[in-house]
């Protein structure tokens, strides 16, 4: 039997796992043992599974992962969410559905030191939700912009997802960050235009803005929100200044955000060891995923299905932006049914060569490398948010039992289309996110 047969072989037997709600990390590893074993025998297996597991997490740019959920479990402890949205609510909170505009925004600036989308929409519900709710905003979309503000946490520096996916595709981890940038300020300048166009069609959709806030009272919350702009400003500053490395950056984010933390008091009462306690749930429970995603990866391997898949994908003669456009929507229907960093370790080392074989607008190497992972990423964003199983979207509902999964679904579908409009263009653009790497490198 060939190793492509027994590829797609064992490929439906991940699925029947995956179908079966196992874990993603253990479906993986079993999945990937038994194609291992099956083309290359149980003594092969046993001595790669001697030195693999050393081997991955001896990588010293994991340590970044730990080190950058620690810092995000500070933020969430340490009350930074409410000075930030203090601040966008005194700069846009005097518009129709400037509330929600806030807490998109706020949401941009917590995800800046949290790196997580999950922990950003499970901590920005508690400040916001309250404050849309006691102004009248329509269900639906009270819950659809906390949910897609949550989704920033994936991509902005720093970010775990981006951290994996420098390392998977063997690029420098600050040139993942820098490209980044462009992106995420596309979708949170997409998100408020949405939440302005919603409520321009449906006024009751968004309560009545504030009193303008002063000058004077801006600045004045923006002046408070000072640990956040300090933490961001130090640990990406050093990465392109020089200084340190992002593990050491992430380590001086930490440290900082824990300051800002015990400053703040979040860290009594239980709040240290609530911290740390999250962080090596959320530790264990990406490593156990990356254990998962080595095994299934050798397989692939061995047995030179991802080889042969990109040859026979360059046989069909395909034109390369009918090959991305497949790839994209495979990307947006897996997001329906997996996890985003699940996305990233499952595919990544299947559709990259893919791409890397082929011409888009004459990129190098490098540079097609960190633009595809921008997009993969992008597409990745969306399924936090689509059904069935949208995990941010099931954060909210239990953050408020009063608004159902399919009202808060119902409200996403606008910002769906802000999403599709940000992927077109950085496909036929891919200057925006290259623009910063280029001018910064």
């Amino acid at each position: 039997m060939s190793g492509t047969t027994v590829g797609l072989l064992i490929g439906l037997l991940m699925m029947l796992f995956l179908a079966l709600r196992m874990h993603i990390g253990i479906a993986m590893f079993i999945a990937g043992g038994l194609g291992y074993w099956w083309i290359s025998g149980w003594e092969p297996l046993l001595a790669h599974l001697k030195h693999a597991p050393y081997s991955r997490f001896s990588v010293y740019d994991l340590s970044v992962v730990p080190l950058f959920l620690l810092m995000g479990q500070f933020a969430t402890q340490g009350g930074l969410s409410q000075a930030l949205f203090r601040a966008g609510a005194a700069f846009l909170g005097h518009r129709r559905g400037g509330m929600a505009m806030a807490g998109i925004a706020s949401c941009a600036g917590f995800g800046a030191i949290c790196g997580s989308s999950l922990a950003t929409a499970a901590t920005m519900s508690h400040v916001v939700l309250p404050e849309l709710k006691r102004r009248h905003y329509k269900p639906s979309l009270a819950g659809a912009s906390l949910a897609v503000g949550g989704t920033l946490g994936m991509l902005i520096p720093p970010s775990v997802p981006l951290v994996i996916y420098a390392i998977l595709a063997e690029q420098n981890i600050a040139k993942v960050f820098m490209a980044a940038f462009l992106p995420a300020l596309l979708a949170v300048l997409g998100y408020i235009a949405v939440v302005a166009l919603v409520c321009w069609r449906d006024p009751a959709a968004g309560g009545p803005g504030q009193p303008r806030a002063s000058w004077r009272d801006r600045f004045g919350t923006l002046l408070a929100t000072w640990p956040v702009l300090l933490i961001f400003a130090v640990v990406l500053g050093g990465i392109y200044g020089g200084l340190f490395t992002p593990t050491e950056a992430a380590a001086i984010g930490a440290i900082a955000t824990g300051l800002a933390a015990w400053r703040a008091g979040g860290l009594a009462g239980g709040g240290l060891l609530r911290s740390l306690l999250g962080t090596a749930q959320g530790t264990g429970m990406m490593f156990l995923i990356l254990l998962g995603a080595d095994m299934l990866n050798a397989f692939l391997a061995v047995s030179q299905v991802p080889v042969e898949f990109a040859n026979w994908v360059q046989g069909l003669g395909l034109a390369p932006f009918s090959v991305l456009i497949a790839i994209i929507v495979i990307y947006v229907l897996l997001g329906c049914v997996m996890d985003s960093l699940s996305m990233i370790l499952l595919t990544i080392p299947i559709f990259l060569p893919i791409v890397m074989g082929m011409d888009y607008w004459g990129l190098g190497n490098d540079e097609k490398a960190i633009w595809f992972g921008m997009l993969a990423l992008v597409v990745m964003e969306i399924g936090l948010i689509t059904p069935p199983v949208g995990m941010n979207v099931f954060i909210i509902h239990s953050m408020t039992k009063d608004i159902s999964p399919g009202t808060i679904f119902r409200g996403i579908m606008p910002f769906l289309l802000s999403d599709f409009v940000r992927i077109a263009l950085l496909v036929l653009f891919p200057g925006i996110s290259l623009a910063v790497v280029r001018w910064l490198g």
